[in-house]
């Protein structure tokens, strides 16, 4: 079999949360999806959002990053 430059793609079969969230969070994401059209004039929905922004979070988080890792290196 030939060696491709990449390899098998990771499984991308979306997983379905359902959480609940407290009012004033609730205002926040609504008043973000409101900017987030404003500001690329396209309007998506705050659960099109959600998964962007938490993304966005754990990309960020450096700590988590560390500990992650670690945790995965330690796994096998």
């Amino acid at each position: 079999m030939a060696a491709l430059r990449i390899s098998k793609l990771p499984d991308r079969t979306p997983i379905k949360l359902t959480i609940s969230v407290l009012p004033d969070l609730n205002d926040a994401l609504a008043d973000y999806a409101t900017i987030y059209a404003e500001t690329y004039r396209q309007t998506d929905s705050v659960t099109e959002l959600i998964p962007a922004m938490l993304t966005t979070f754990l990309e960020s988080d450096k700590e988590f990053k560390r500990s992650r890792a670690k945790i995965q290196k330690d796994s096998q």
